[in-house]
């Protein structure tokens, strides 16, 4: 059966991923935060510190996602919704 709707057969979020990405820039905004910091580069440090304030905010949604679990999401044997005419 191949499916005719405009959803991706096989879509799913990659949160494992983005958790790793992440953490990678995590410790690179506060390596620069650091470094910046200690060679009197107040501007950039801050620049740093609000990336570092950014990330952590993504990386709590993205370990609260991943907390949840998967969510329903019908197989390939399910057909997609049809499209409802237009009157």
């Amino acid at each position: 059966m191949t499916r005719t709707g405009s959803e991706p057969v096989t879509a799913r979020s990659p949160l494992r991923m983005r958790l790793w990405f992440g953490v990678w820039g995590l410790i690179w905004a506060v390596f620069g935060t650091v470094a910046f910091a200690l060679t009197g580069r107040t501007g950039w440090a801050v620049a740093c510190g609000v990336l570092c304030l950014i990330v952590l905010t993504d990386l709590t949604l993205v370990l609260r996602h991943i907390r949840q679990g998967p969510h329903y999401q019908p197989g390939r044997d399910v057909p997609p919704y049809e499209p409802q005419d237009k009157p």
